[in-house]
Order: structure tokens, then sequence, then C-alpha cells
């Protein structure tokens, strides 16, 4: 899952990178409104983490943008206020959860994971596709009861079909939403991943191609 961090302290952003590529995120930063506003607006992600407090331009504001340029995916706003009233404009302004400052880098990652299943459209804490499942609390995939393990690039990538089983997702859907900025894949580069993705599952689930527009997901047998 791809995850937009927009954070005027340069020291906490960082923070909140490291603590959400440990947990299997993709991670890209910003720093300031305007910058922040241009980026949500033109890239896909999976979720934000959005300060209020920012320079150019607030987060109200940069949130604002966002909703009217048709960006769905969810916000977690952090901010330094604790006033009810403040919470409420950020409701209204579209985002989906709050953190006061100061606050721990678990219960981001946390609120981020309870927030992406809630937009996957089920509020399980373990999402399952046949005998895999995966666990969205703890980051963790286990197939016929067993731990499976992968890099971090295959966790990336199989997390992202674990939320939208059964869908058709091609290959700019994946890149766009499992990949920072300056780590998007060559088709090539993708396709190992795919495949290497493929063999640890062992064909239940199956990655399944649909030639010319991309994979799925299926918990059936069913030939790719």
């Amino acid at each position: 899952m791809r995850i937009l961090v927009v954070e005027d302290d340069v020291a906490l952003a960082q923070q909140l990178r490291v603590a959400l590529e440990a947990a299997g995120f993709a991670v890209d930063v910003e720093h300031d409104g305007e910058a922040a506003s241009f980026a949500g607006s033109a890239e896909a992600y999976s979720a934000a983490v959005l300060d209020l407090g920012l320079p150019l331009k607030d987060g109200l504001s940069v949130l604002r943008d966002w909703r009217d340029a048709g960006r769905s995916w969810p916000v977690l706003v952090l901010t330094a206020r604790n006033r009810w009233s403040d919470k409420v404009a950020g409701f209204n302004a579209g985002a989906d959860d709050y953190l006061t400052k100061p606050f721990l880098m678990d219960e981001v990652v946390l609120r981020l994971r309870a927030m992406l299943r809630r937009t996957a459209g089920s509020a399980a804490a373990v999402l399952a596709a046949g005998p895999l499942q995966y666990d969205v609390v703890q980051g963790r995939f286990s197939l016929l009861g067993q731990s499976l393990q992968l890099t971090a690039q295959e966790h990336r990538i199989l997390a992202y079909f674990m939320h939208h089983p059964g869908k058709l997702l091609t290959r700019a859907d994946i890149s766009e939403h499992v990949y920072a900025r300056d780590l998007d894949p060559d088709s090539n580069t993708l396709d190992v991943l795919i495949g290497r993705i493929r063999r640890k599952l062992g064909g239940a689930p199956q990655l399944v191609t649909e030639r010319g527009q991309g994979f799925r997901l299926v918990a059936s047998d069913v030939e790719g």
C-alpha cells in the first residue's frame, strides 16, 4: 500500500516514514501544503497521513483540495490542536480519523490499517483468500496455517491484492499503489515479483494473469 505522509517537521516525517516502511507500506513524503495538494491530486495513494499545521497552505485546505479532485482514499489527520471544534472542522473537510500529538508510531500504523480495512469493505482484522490469510493488525501472512515468508516488495504487492480479492488489478494499479515515487518498477521487474509470489503460494490461491489487462487474486483453482 502506498501512503502519502505530509508533515513539516522533518524529523517527525522521517520517523513516520521509517515506522510505516517497517510496517510494509511504501511511503512518499511532502513537507508543505502546496506540494502536498499537488501530490495528492495528481498521484494514486491508498491513504494519507496529514498534519494540519503546514507552511504555504494549511492541512484543511489541502484535504479539501484532495476531495475536490475526487480523491476518496482515507486520510488520518495529525495535529497539535486538541479542541473539539478543530476535530469537527477536520472531519467536515473529509478526514477519516484523527490523532493528537504527541502520539505513538504504532498507533499511526494501527489506525491506517483499520482505515484501509474499512475502505476495502471489511472490518475484519484477518483477510482471507482460501487458505491464505493476512493479519492486517500484525502485518503477517500465513498459508495453510504456516507463516509465509515474503520480501518487502512481495509483501506490499500481495497485501494490495488481499485488500481487493477477485478484482482485476492492472500493472498501473499495482505500481501506483505499492511503490513510492523513486521505486516504480519496470514491467519485467513486476513480472518477476508476481512470479515469485505465485511460487510461494503454490497455486492456492492463485494470481491469475488476464492477458493484456493485469492480474487477479482468486481463491479457487483457476488457470491463468
